[in-house]
C-alpha cells in the first residue's frame, strides 16, 4: 500500500470518527456505553498492531520506536486506569469532574492525532524525497 493511499485511510478514519462522536450525542446512554467499548476494543487492536509494526520498524529503520512504544503504552495504561476508575464513581460533583477530564484528555488526544497526521505527512514527504534521491544516484553511478 502507498504511504498516500495510509494518509486516505487515516483521513477517512478521521471522517467517520467525527461522524460516530456527532450521532452519539443523539443516542442512548446504553447504546453509547456498548459504543465506547467497541471503540476501546478497537484501540487495543489498533495499539496492538502498532506494537507489531514497531518490531517491523527497528528491523529496518534506526529510529528509536521502541521508546515511543513504551511509552505510548504507558499513556494509554495510566488513560484506561483513570476511565476504569471514573465508571466506579457515582458523586454528581464527581461526575462534573470526570466530565471535564474526560473532555481534557479527548482535546490532548486530538491535538496529538492532529500532530501525528502532521508528522506522517512529513515522514511520507522525506520517504518520497530520499527515495527520488537514491534513484537519481543510481542513474548517475557509472557501469
Amino acid at each position: 500500500m502507498a504511504m498516500s493511499d495510509d494518509l486516505a485511510r487515516l483521513s477517512a478514519r478521521a471522517r467517520l470518527a467525527e461522524e460516530r462522536v456527532a450521532s452519539a450525542q443523539a443516542e442512548a446512554r446504553e447504546r453509547l456505553a456498548q459504543d465506547v467499548e467497541d471503540a476501546r476494543r478497537r484501540t487495543q487492536e489498533a495499539a496492538d498492531r502498532m506494537r507489531q509494526q514497531t518490531e517491523q520498524a527497528k528491523q529496518h529503520a534506526d529510529v528509536q520506536v521502541g521508546d515511543f512504544q513504551r511509552s505510548w503504552d504507558d499513556h494509554v495504561e495510566r488513560a484506561r486506569a483513570r476511565i476504569d476508575a471514573r465508571r466506579a464513581q457515582h458523586d454528581a460533583k464527581v461526575a462534573q469532574h470526570d466530565a471535564e477530564a474526560a473532555a481534557a484528555y479527548a482535546d490532548f488526544t486530538l491535538d496529538f492525532a492532529y500532530s501525528a497526521v502532521e508528522e506522517a505527512e512529513y515522514a511520507v514527504l522525506d520517504a518520497v524525497l530520499a527515495r527520488m534521491d537514491a534513484e537519481a544516484s543510481g542513474s548517475n553511478v557509472p557501469s
